[in-house]
Parts: structure tokens; sequence; C-alpha cells
């Protein structure tokens, strides 16, 4: 894994399967987002089973937030961009979303937990990604880990590409979470105007790139389409990883977020906040979210 510093000939980069358009919905009480990773696409992208992006400056877009809402079966990883928001859950973990600071969940066999605006002007937006957890660790101990901005690893390149490695590792920097069995990939770059970025990409990784700056970015080297912002490229799995670049002529720097994970290749059963692997075991999960024992 990693990332290098100049593009070369010999890298092959992973070609652009798809460029997908996320779809405008709301979650919480009432709060606006995009889904950009669809329920459709969760086989395609295994182990990934969600990615919404959010970013307003309304704040009846966001001021809701998500009150107390159930998990299992699966993992969440909320990445904040701008804006604060308070973290609480059932195991008694307290935490401060704030300005590039991330928070990595594990629901394992149930959590309790609410994630709701600490502002109520400013803009607020940033990223949530739902990765799933193996059959075998799906009712594991739930967990909490909260990153500050300056504990996620960084580092610039010499054209000045900056790279945070929020999980898995690049050009030998170990991200901010290490996680076993689907060895999660999460880079967060920002490409000034005629720079290009190699991200290397374990073989077998389902992998995608979501645009997010305000600059198009061409995806999958000379060959490859260029992606316009809010818009998600499914990697083709053929490739020593993604070629990222940006035109000499962009008038800011483009900001792209590159995914990538180890597929568990097993079935996945989803009841809204509940991500198992049979129906038998989603409707226990109901049952036992209406007895009161999903995160006793």
């Amino acid at each position: 894994m990693g990332g290098m510093n100049t593009a070369t000939s010999a890298f092959h980069s992973r070609g652009v399967e798809r460029v997908v358009r996320g779809q405008p919905t709301s979650d919480g009480d009432g709060v606006k987002l995009t889904r950009v990773l669809t329920q459709p696409l969760q086989r395609r992208l295994d182990p990934f089973l969600m990615l919404d992006a959010f970013g307003s400056d309304a704040a009846s877009d966001y001021v809701g937030g998500f009150p107390e809402h159930p998990h299992r079966g699966f993992e969440t990883v909320t990445i904040m961009l701008e804006g604060r928001m308070r973290h609480r859950d059932s195991v008694g973990n307290v935490g401060l979303l704030e300005p590039g600071s991330v928070q990595w969940m594990t629901a394992g066999r149930g959590i309790l937990h609410s994630e709701m605006p600490e502002q109520e002007e400013g803009r607020m937006a940033g990223f949530q990604l739902w990765v799933n957890l193996a059959a075998a660790d799906k009712m594991s101990a739930p967990a909490y880990r909260d990153i500050a901005p300056a504990s996620v690893p960084a580092y610039t390149t010499s054209a000045g590409v900056h790279v945070r490695v929020i999980a898995g590792e690049s050009d030998g920097h170990a991200g901010a979470i290490v996680r076993p069995t689907t060895e999660p990939v999460v880079l967060d770059l920002t490409l000034p105007a005629g720079t290009s970025f190699d991200v290397a990409l374990p073989p077998g990784h389902n992998a995608f790139a979501y645009v997010f700056g305000p600059t198009p970015v061409e995806v999958g080297g000379a060959a490859g389409p260029t992606v316009e912002p809010e818009r998600m490229a499914i990697l083709a799995n053929a490739g020593d990883g993604v070629r990222v670049s940006v035109p000499v002529d962009a008038a800011a720097p483009a900001r792209v977020l590159v995914v990538a994970g180890k597929p568990l290749d097993e079935p996945i059963a989803q009841h809204g906040p509940f991500v198992m692997n049979t129906t038998a075991e989603l409707q226990q999960a109901v049952r036992d979210f209406q007895r009161g024992t999903l995160a006793a």
C-alpha cells in the first residue's frame, strides 16, 4: 500500500469502471445529505456498505442531528471537514467531532449512539462511511475511537500533494486506524493544480475515489475520465492502484477521498441500522432492540 510522489511509467493505474452521482436524501432528524454508496453497490464495493456526504451552510439542514439510534454488525467511520458534532453512546463514550477529526466506531453486537451538532450556524460538512464486519466479528464487543485532527497521520509529497492517512498505510506512513480482515485504506488527498499522485492499493481490494473539492480530477491515468465534484469513481480491480491528477490550470486545489478494502464475500442482510448475514439474525437484532437488550 502507499503512494508515490510523482507519477511514473512503471505504475499501472486501475481504470474507472463507472462514475456514480449520489442520491439526495435525509437521515436522523431531517439532516440533508447525499448517499453516494447506495445499497445496490454493496456487493460490488464489499466490504463497504454506505457512504454519505453531508455539507450545508444552512443550519436547518443539519440542526436536528442524529438522535439516539442503534447499530449492530458493522463499523461507522465519521470524517469531519467543517463544523462540530457531539457523540454519545451506550458504552459511555462522549466525544467531540471537530474539523479534521475522525471517529471510528465498531458497533459489534450492539451500540446505541447519538451525533448532535454543537453549533447553530455556519457550515457543517463531512462523511460517514459504513464498513462491514465479518460474520465471525459481528457479535464482538463494541468499540470506539476518537482521533483528533493532529493525531491523523499526514505527509506532503515533494510535488505538494497533502495526504491524510485515516486508515491503512500510504507510502510507508501508517494510518490512524489499522483494521484486520477488511484491511481498509482511507486517504484524504489535497492536490494542487498541475500535480499527480499514485495511490498504491492492495491487489484484490475493492476501491473507489470520491471527488469532493471544487475542482474536477482526472482519475485512472491518461486514459481515465475527468470526475466532477460530488461524484464517485468505482475503480476496476486490475492495476497497482489509482493515479489521480489535477489540470495545471485548475483554479483551486482538488480534494479526493480514496477508499479501498478487502472484500468479505459473505451474504449481506440489512434492515436499516442492522447489517447481518441472514434474515433470522436481522429479526433477532430487531427483537433485541425492542427488548432493550441490543446494547446490554
